[in-house]
């Protein structure tokens, strides 16, 4: 059986996996979702101020090595790209398998910032201007969602290639939001990269609200 840990987008926590978690438990399988730094009820805003990129790689090294698995596959939604990439490439051979659900891929030294369109970085400026250190979240949306430590949307990747090195690497794009996705380009990439296995989903980003079955199906390898 499978060890998953699954990490999800900006402004989000473990919540935004809450219909895919019993899906993949059924079948047997062991699930962590995280909810990052930052990104908690109780964290204060000196906690939110100093999270970064490497702090959410830290929340996952952290539930490895406290939780003393290898072999597992590493789920991350949107920003949580970012942070399962940073997490693999120092996670010393423990992760086999890669899933970026309509994700940020990074190279080494590119950013979430620097990854994604003008237009959602006017939404993280304009989002941070209150405070200058939480990005709120956009209008609509579930209420749960937080703000999100800018800071993590600024830091660059430091890859070391272990990264490429992990066994299986999977891209899911979501082609129900075509007129605003910003992982068009991504998934050109992606699919001119053998390293990489590329899945299209008829779905909106939010692929764990609209079709979980779906996404669990992927996880699954059906």
């Amino acid at each position: 059986m499978a060890t998953f840990i699954l990490v999800p987008g900006g402004w989000h926590g473990s919540w935004s996996f809450e219909a895919v978690v019993p899906l993949l438990e059924r079948a047997g399988h062991t699930v962590h979702a995280l909810t990052l730094t930052g990104l908690r009820p109780d964290d204060d805003s000196a906690t939110v101020a100093s999270a970064n990129l490497d702090t959410h790689a830290d929340d996952v090294l952290r539930l490895l090595d406290r939780s003393r698995i290898s072999g597992v596959t590493l789920v991350g939604h949107s920003y949580g790209g970012m942070v399962i990439a940073a997490a693999a490439d120092r996670a010393d051979g423990r992760v086999s398998r890669l899933v970026h659900l309509d994700a940020y891929v990074p190279r080494d030294g590119e950013s979430c910032w620097s990854s994604t369109t003008e237009r959602y970085r006017e939404v993280f400026a304009a989002g941070a201007a209150a405070t200058g250190y939480a990005v709120r979240p956009p209008d609509g949306g579930d209420p749960r969602r937080r703000p999100h430590p800018l800071a993590s949307f600024l830091q660059t990747a430091r890859l070391s290639g272990a990264v490429d090195r992990v066994p299986h690497r999977e891209f899911v794009y979501c082609s129900g939001w075509e007129d605003r996705t910003p992982f068009a380009e991504l998934r050109t990439r992606l699919l001119a990269d053998p390293g990489w296995q590329v899945t299209d989903l008829p779905t909106g980003h939010d692929a764990m609200h609209e079709a979980p079955e779906a996404v669990a199906a992927l996880l699954l390898g059906a």
